[in-house]
């Protein structure tokens, strides 16, 4: 049976809430741990068929959390983030169906080995246990983190924004009934059902040891929290300033296409590039087509003096400019003197996310790829490939930037962890 909070619930009975929800989380984790393939996959494909089923029911949620929303004055990428159609929607099924289709990551043989005294070694991959997702705009969010908690067999806790409260609740209802309809625990996915602020508190601080890691899928601030609150491991996902740098041997028209899709394709998602760094020996030839391309598609220009004199609707940069994820059609621009000085500042500025190098000379490609410190480095492709999906994941619970167990997009098999298995034959240790 469900348990239900209200807004206005006292932090004791709110203690009990969260503290119930881990246990149930810990107790479906024993058993979707063991399940099998097909099982799983069976969840996933009727979770997608009741998202489906679901369309009128999600619509009319969301349409509420909108509403809301823009009486908040909220604006922008964030509405973006938030806003579901009917072909959104559709996405988010296929997503999960996708899923479905991966290889099982549990229970795949990583290495084996036998030692001079007949042990036989063998590493196996294993679920994680329980994942608390904490996430703020996104409604897509529920389905994709409690989709990729399923498939590789661990119990999810997840905690939606405010403002996408009534979708992502939807959401977990769809999910929650695949699981009933494949026999597996419902509880292995569960929302929590209140607004409350404090409920972050008591995911951070484990829920008495029941989760076992926490993703954190926001802005700076709810990441800031996570890290500086969290007593359990954390798969830190930091802003995204991602950089696109235009390089000596960079074709024009490649780097117009490419720039243009890095900052424009949706400048709400953490993909989006943020600056772009021009190489001095081709300002004469790209920098003023580039900036004409980006101020024609209603992007605004903050750039360096050379920037400004290129194009006089461009802006002064600030050194906050350099530091900031706009998440909307605004972007930095400076000129670099070459490959080191953009390398230097992506050191300097980035977010150890996802950054880009335009150019033909694969010797520079290699060097940038090699010596930029980020969880995804492309040469020759847009920024916006920083997704679960386009990796052939089927989507992502997060973009991990730090360096621990997960790096880039988290999918499937970065939510297992490993155990040994040790075969004798009546060995001790002498």
């Amino acid at each position: 049976m469900r348990m239900v909070a209200t807004e206005d619930q006292d932090n004791q009975g709110l203690e009990a809430l969260m503290g119930e929800m881990g246990r149930r989380a810990r107790g479906a984790a024993r058993i979707l741990a063991n399940a099998s393939a097909i099982q799983k996959n069976e969840a996933l494909l009727m979770a997608a068929a009741e998202l489906r089923a679901r369309l009128p029911e999600l619509l009319i949620a969301n349409a509420a959390d909108m509403a809301d929303a823009e009486a908040k004055g909220i604006k922008g990428s964030f509405l973006d983030r938030l806003m579901l159609d009917a072909s959104r929607i559709d996405a988010i099924a296929k997503a999960v169906a996708d899923i479905a289709a991966l290889h099982d990551p549990v229970g795949r043989m990583l290495a084996e080995w036998t030692q001079p005294n007949g042990l036989r070694f063998e590493r196996v991959s294993t679920p994680l246990g329980v994942i608390g997702v904490i996430f703020e705009s996104r409604p897509n969010v529920t389905a994709d983190a409690g989709a990729l908690c399923l498939k590789s067999g661990n119990a999810s806790i997840l905690r939606a924004g405010s403002e996408s409260f009534r979708t992502s609740s939807v959401i977990a209802e769809a999910m929650r009934a695949g699981l009933r309809a494949a026999g597996l625990p419902e509880d292995a996915i569960q929302l929590v059902p209140t607004r409350a602020r404090e409920a972050v508190g008591l995911m951070l601080k484990g829920l008495d040891g029941n989760i076992d890691v926490i993703v954190p899928r926001g802005g700076k601030s709810l990441v800031a929290r996570v890290q500086n609150e969290a007593r359990v491991p954390v798969f830190a996902h930091l802003e995204g300033i991602c950089h696109v740098y235009v390089h000596a041997k960079a074709d024009l028209a490649m780097a117009v296409s490419i720039v243009l899709n890095a900052k424009l394709r949706r400048t709400g998602v953490c993909g989006s590039a943020e600056t772009l760094l021009m190489d001095q020996s081709v300002v004469a030839t790209h920098l003023k087509p580039l900036l004409a391309a980006l101020i024609d598609k209603g992007c605004s220009i903050r750039g360096d003096a050379q920037v400004m004199a290129a194009d006089p609707r461009a802006t002064e940069a600030t050194e906050a400019d350099w530091r900031t994820e706009y998440l909307d059609a605004i972007i930095s621009v400076k000129v670099v003197s070459g490959l080191d000085e953009a390398i230097d500042h992506i050191e300097t500025y980035g977010s150890h996310h996802t950054e880009a190098i335009i150019t033909d000379d694969h010797a520079a490609a290699e060097a940038f790829l090699n010596s930029v410190d980020s969880a995804i480095v492309l040469h020759n492709a847009s920024t916006q490939f920083a997704d679960g999906g386009e990796f052939g994941f089927g989507a992502e619970i997060g973009i991990a930037t730090g360096r621990m167990h997960a790096r880039g997009p988290v999918g499937v098999d970065q939510l297992t962890s490993f155990k040994y298995r040790v075969h004798g034959t009546g060995q001790t240790r002498p």
